[in-house]
């Protein structure tokens, strides 16, 4: 008995959504029917039969494919009407990442996490928090636009990290610091007393917005990590050099939120000892 209950719900449930997708697809009857390829009375049956039988599967992912749904919900199995590639598509999305200071993607995402806990890992010294000389002899040739515009849309984004409501916690494999100290590899050729500014900043930077700004230091001999963002629960974004590729769906955001609090937990220098490490890393200069 509870079987048949159970089957005459689902057919209601199918008849209801059935009817309900069409409407919002402004789909008669007749031109359902011509879609999915049978009579229009077919279609009228679909709608009306009050009994528990439901129709064949090849009719309802017909129906599905036709009104934009998933065959799943038309049948009552999910609440999301989406289709699975639909659903996919929402979650996952390849944007471009241009070389430049000037990044409105990057910025609208910053926004729409405002409140929540921002978790970077970047791939370099973290743009907002370097000095006008560093970033014009970083990007210089890929600014797009006058040296002083892109430098003021850089600052500010340290004024939105500064009066938000977030709270950012940055974490940098320790040899890529050291690197700029000294001034070797990517950081070849960057003057002296840029590198000593620039460290000078990070200084009074982490010891003003303390604890809202934190920086971490980790060992990439144990530990490695491609550039990415994690913007609270809502999204985690990996940095690919030419594209980012960002996931919304509930579980990788949270995989990317445990990668990263791993690397905060196995730090090397931790956010209070980061202002004094930058300290020693001066006489490397």
């Amino acid at each position: 008995m509870n079987e048949i209950i159970d089957k005459r719900s689902r057919a209601t449930r199918f008849r209801q959504r059935l009817a309900a997708a069409m409407q919002a697809q402004n789909t008669t009857q007749s031109a359902l029917a011509r879609r999915i390829g049978v009579d229009r009375s077919t279609v009228s049956q679909l709608l009306k039969d009050d009994g528990a039988r439901l129709p064949n599967a090849q009719v309802v992912g017909e129906c599905a494919s036709a009104l934009g749904v998933s065959a799943d919900w038309l049948l009552g199995l999910t609440d999301r009407p989406e289709s699975a590639a639909d659903i996919l598509a929402n979650s996952l999305t390849v944007t471009a990442a241009p070389r430049a200071l000037v990044d409105e993607q990057i910025f609208h995402w910053h926004q729409e996490a405002a409140g929540y806990k921002i978790r970077h890992v970047p791939a370099s010294l973290p743009d907002m928090l370097k000095s006008d000389e560093l970033l014009v002899w970083e990007y210089a040739p890929q600014l797009g636009r006058t040296t002083e515009q892109a430098i003021n849309a850089s600052r500010d984004r340290l004024t939105w990290m500064r009066s938000s409501q977030s709270d950012y916690e940055i974490a940098l494999p320790r040899h890529d610091i050291e690197s700029f100290a000294r001034g070797t590899g990517y950081y070849h050729g960057l003057p002296a007393t840029i590198r000593r500014q620039q460290l000078d900043m990070f200084a009074d930077l982490t010891s003003q917005l303390y604890p809202r700004l934190r920086l971490y230091l980790f060992d990439a001999h144990r530990l490695f990590s491609s550039p990415i963002t994690v913007f609270g629960p809502l999204l985690a974004v990996l940095y690919l050099g030419r594209n980012y590729l960002a996931f919304r769906d509930t579980e990788r955001v949270a995989a990317f939120t445990d990668h990263f609090d791993e690397l905060v937990r196995q730090s090397d220098i931790t956010a209070r000892q980061f202002p004094d490490h930058i300290e020693n890393l001066k006489t490397l200069i």
